[in-house]
């Protein structure tokens, strides 16, 4: 199966109905017919025009009204600032610069667990704060927002079943260096221009620790999580998820990875230590100076556009980095951190990347991939040998960017270290097991004059009352149904999950009669895929099925596209876990309010 690239998608095509005509129907069509014109929440460039939220049939659900206002709704009068000449990633010379690896954070000292008395986990104190990184030799430092001054942050290792306690503190300036959208769900001008909320990315934690997008501090503040580290071996990672402006903090550099580890991943022998490297994939786009350069809709009270794509493509925070290797295998934790590019990874001359694991754990056995797609947020154990490259340089690609250079040493290694054939078997992925199916769209409505954007999950703004209420300890299949133009990666909260199919069927007809015809037979996910996972791609015109259980934990989360702009424009909805069916009705917004918003949690609507 062809995956869509999210950048050949949008552009100046001419329109969307509400009911989401496609593009090829459109140009089919000779005329429109009344528009209805819809309030609530509007985005992107006429957003604050009054302009209407687009024409609709009278077959295609609703949108419903904006509930509440997210924050005050209020836009600042700013302006944006001048640009810039900008940065030309192909006139830098290639491969100068080695990979900086990220330490390893050491805990600060023991404290007791909130989950079980008298015992002591490690306790870490990670501090966001400004700081200045050198992307390439011959680029002047960036101006970056940081985990503990370095982009990533630091890497944090918890032991399964021990977990930790990690006190963040936000050190960071009270006045944002990247254009905020004050009309976002969030971003009002009622709260703190910078606030923070910190999620560990495929974390199994209690949800005041989960960091829920109102869960902000301003600076000066702090939260503590405790991440109890209940679930298997995995490669995980941290960053930024205030509402709002979660895509300008993480562009802005507030991110870093995050191991479990285990004694089953310890009985696999796989290379560790300095033969255990992360790489953080990201891209964006910078001025002549070095500096971070976010793309607006060239409106000042509406600079919200619906992705961000970079043409510096960094890893581990540098331009085109190279890293010396021995003749021997590897180990390297990936980690798509990019707020909407995919990648498409290969290796130079042909040389095969070796799987070793998907986001919540390892597969059965190894897969043998010459390309490797790793949407926003996904992650990827992988290995590569280079025993046989001795005196040899390959590169890791995506399509024609050159990531990152291999230098294997010309001495043959005397290590006899190996991939083994099996790892682990992951969990069977029984449909039986599930309490019930729940089939839930993927939504885009664009107005037809203006192209401003509303982007939704299952027909619901954020503020909309609860819908998604699973029993605790309950497993359900969840049908996402894409009826977009794009590659959604969609990302739930606490759990992991298997892939079950993807299956096609015809979303105009869909669109237009609400008639669910499927097109032709499920297909399963590829070998790649097969493992335990956290994030998904819900591809165009597939419904994608994935087996869910929700254990670990009652309380408030979120699922949301991975797709920073996406979430941004509310494709994001909270779910409640709950002790008890059904869903207990949901209370009223809580509306932060700045001064005295210093705690996880002051922000939460939990579930009655």
């Amino acid at each position: 199966m062809k995956l869509a690239d999210p950048t050949q998608t949008r552009g100046s095509d001419p329109l969307y109905f509400h009911s989401l005509i496609t593009r090829r129907n459109f140009l089919l069509a000779t005329s429109l017919g009344p528009a209805h014109l819809l309030a609530g929440c509007r985005s992107d460039a006429e957003r604050t025009a009054g302009a209407p939220l687009a024409a609709r049939s009278a077959a295609a659900p609703p949108v419903p009204p904006d509930p509440a206002p997210c924050g005050s709704g209020a836009r600042g009068m700013s302006t944006l600032p001048p640009k810039k000449p900008p940065l030309h990633p192909d006139s830098l010379s290639r491969f100068v610069d080695p990979l900086p690896i990220p330490d390893v954070l050491a805990p600060a000292e023991l404290r007791p667990d909130p989950e079980r008395p008298g015992r002591k986990i490690p306790f870490f104190r990670i501090e966001m704060r400004a700081a200045e990184v050198k992307i390439h030799r011959d680029v002047p430092a960036t101006r970056a927002w940081t985990y503990g001054g370095s982009m990533p942050g630091p890497t944090l290792e918890v032991r399964s079943g021990v977990g930790a306690l990690v006190e963040w503190h936000n050190a960071l300036p009270e006045r944002h260096f990247l254009p905020i959208d004050h009309g976002l769900c969030g971003a009002g001008t009622d709260v703190p221009e910078v606030r923070t909320a910190v999620h560990v990315h495929g974390a199994r934690v209690p949800p005041e620790s989960d960091g829920y997008p109102e869960d902000w501090y301003p600076p000066g503040a702090s939260a503590v999580h405790h991440y109890p580290a209940r679930q298997s071996a995995a490669t995980l990672w941290y960053h930024d998820h205030a509402m709002g402006i979660e895509r300008l903090n993480q562009y802005a550099g507030l991110f870093g990875v995050f191991l479990v580890r285990d004694d089953v991943e310890a009985s696999l022998a796989l290379p560790e230590g300095a033969y255990e490297v992360p790489l953080v994939l990201t891209d964006r786009l910078f001025d002549e100076e070095g500096q971070l350069v976010y793309p607006t809709s060239g409106v000042a009270e509406a600079p919200w556009v619906s992705e961000v794509y970079g043409d510096a493509l960094l890893v581990n925070g540098k331009l085109s980095p190279f890293l010396d290797v021995e003749p021997r295998p590897y180990r390297f934790r990936v980690v798509n951190a990019s707020n909407a590019r995919f990648y498409y990874l290969s290796l130079s001359e042909a040389e095969s990347l070796l799987q070793l694991g998907t986001e919540q754990g390892f597969l059965a056995r190894p897969v043998a991939l010459r390309t490797l797609t790793l949407a926003p947020g996904e992650r990827a154990d992988v290995a590569v040998d280079f025993t046989k490259l001795a005196g040899r340089s390959i590169v890791l690609k995506s399509q024609a960017f050159g990531l990152v250079q291999f230098r294997v040493k010309g001495r043959a290694s005397t290590s006899s270290a190996r991939i083994p054939d099996a790892l682990v078997q992951p969990p069977h992925a029984d449909e039986k097991k599930a309490l019930r199916t729940r089939l839930l769209t993927l939504d885009e409505y664009e107005d037809p004059k203006t192209h401003a954007m509303l982007m939704l999950l299952n027909g619901s703004r954020f503020r909309d009352p609860v819908t998604e209420c699973p029993l605790k300890d309950s497993v359900e299949i969840w049908s996402l149904m894409n009826l977009t133009e794009d590659v959604h990666p969609i990302h739930l909260h606490l759990v992991r999950f298997r892939i079950l199919d993807r299956q096609p069927f015809d979303a105009d007809e869909y669109r237009t009669s609400r008639t669910m015809v499927l097109m032709g037979k499920p297909v399963p996910p590829g070998p790649d895929e097969a493992g335990l996972k956290d994030t998904v791609r819900a591809d165009p015109g597939m419904i994608t099925r994935i087996l869910v259980h929700f254990d670990g934990y009652a309380g408030r989360y979120v699922w949301h596209c991975h797709v920073l702009e996406h979430a941004a424009n509310e494709m994001m909805r909270p779910f409640d876990v709950v002790e008890r069916m059904p869903c207990p009705p949901a209370p009223p917004p809580v509306l932060n309010s700045a001064p005295h918003h210093h705690t996880a949690g002051a922000g939460r609507r939990t579930p009655g």
